[in-house]
């Protein structure tokens, strides 16, 4: 399903085909976060036009709503939101993980928090309307045979990177105990379903170990064994102070095998994303683009106006639409991008469609850093593949 077409010579970069029921992908390459099924305030046919080659979907918040009874009414994800192309689901472990952690005073079943992390299943109260809900490796995988998606993701025991050793130790033996159970499941969906071989769903490990490059090398080496059809770094690449984990990255690479997909989940910031693709990572996914857009904020590639090209320091820059400056700005907010919006209006009426409070605004907005995204895949490849990256 996964063929790597070429390796640079330059650094670890390499270029390849990605097959799924719903089409090839070249990689490496970047998928914007369709969280409910959709990308905000954006029709799926433009999104498409756009050249995005797959979307991520949120396991749990599709299973909340609206729920399973309708994608079965419908047969799949695919047909209920219209897109023809891949789609990856996360396991929901994520959203869960966040819930537990990040929210507090919100019920006094779980100390005071929203959910508790049992050794077999996450337990959780719903942010819709406070039902309680259970997820299991298992349920985790059944959801997103229900979804029909074409990329499956295990669910995983999600830390902050601040998570002292011992938590990110127990961390590391719930994420490859859960990963096992959902491997089982995984293979029984397939007999049960009777999905033939060309039309079978990849299914993806998540690697964590917090900041213990150790633990990460421990994790990625018992998934293997399990066997995958790729792995993904789970939790962020940098630390509390925001610089980049080289030591932790570097030994997940290693442990990972060269015919593996490598999934970078949550990657991230355009210069994240060339540092994970120059250490031969292939799949990415973000809110930024799409986020930063609907705030505003547009990606600029300036890589024609630096000698260094091989996507260095400042090969991009971020402009604030929002700003005074762009109030009569005749020109496109970027002349050398084929986008929507570059292409048909100036940076004066953008800024203008903000300043009013349009949703065209954020639409056109969120189209362009996509592009830029999707520009920024396109120019890795090409450099790896001539082996300047």
């Amino acid at each position: 399903m996964f063929k790597i077409l070429h390796q640079s010579k330059k650094s670890s970069a390499r270029c390849g085909i990605l097959k799924t029921a719903q089409g090839k992908i070249e990689t490496p390459f970047f998928m914007p976060d369709a969280t409910q099924g959709t990308i905000r305030l954006v029709e799926n046919e433009k999104i498409k036009k756009v050249g995005v080659p797959a979307l991520v979907v949120n396991t749990l918040h599709l299973y909340l709503q609206p729920g399973l009874a309708v994608m079965k009414k419908f047969g799949d994800l695919h047909k209920f939101i219209n897109w023809p192309g891949p789609l990856l689901s996360d396991s929901g472990g994520y959203q869960v993980f966040s819930l537990i952690y990040k929210t507090k005073g919100k019920t006094r079943q779980f100390g005071g928090q929203v959910g508790k992390v049992c050794d077999d299943k996450v337990i959780f109260i719903s942010p819709k309307d406070g039902s309680r809900h259970e997820l299991t490796p298992e349920k985790s995988i059944q959801i997103q045979f229900a979804l029909g998606t074409d990329m499956m993701v295990c669910l995983d025991d999600v830390r902050p990177n601040d998570a002292h050793r011992q938590e990110a130790e127990a961390a590391v033996a719930r994420t490859i105990k859960w990963a096992k159970r959902c491997k089982k499941e995984f293979v029984k969906q397939i007999k049960i379903r009777k999905i033939k071989k060309e039309n079978q769903p990849l299914l993806f490990g998540v690697v964590q170990g917090g900041i213990f490059p150790d633990l990460r090398q421990k994790c990625a080496k018992e998934l293997v064994k399990i066997g995958f059809d790729g792995l993904g770094f789970g939790a962020r690449p940098v630390d509390e102070k925001g610089n980049f984990l080289n030591d932790v990255l570097a030994a997940t690479t290693a442990a990972i095998p060269q015919n593996y997909l490598r999934f970078a989940l949550g990657v991230g910031t355009p210069e994240d994303v060339a540092h994970f693709a120059k250490l031969g990572w292939d799949m990415f996914d973000c809110v930024i683009p799409t986020r930063e857009g609907r705030h505003g904020r547009l990606y600029i590639n300036q890589k024609s106006k630096i000698k260094n090209k091989n996507f260095g320091r400042n090969f991009y820059k971020i402009i604030n639409i929002d700003n005074a400056k762009f109030k009569d700005d005749n020109k496109p907010v970027d002349k050398n991008c084929s986008c929507e919006l570059c292409q048909n209006y100036s940076a004066a009426y953008l800024h203008h469609l903000f300043k009013i409070g349009e949703p065209l605004a954020q639409r056109l907005a969120t189209l362009h850093n996509l592009k830029f995204y999707l520009d920024l895949m396109a120019e890795i490849q090409v450099e790896a593949s001539a082996n300047r990256l």
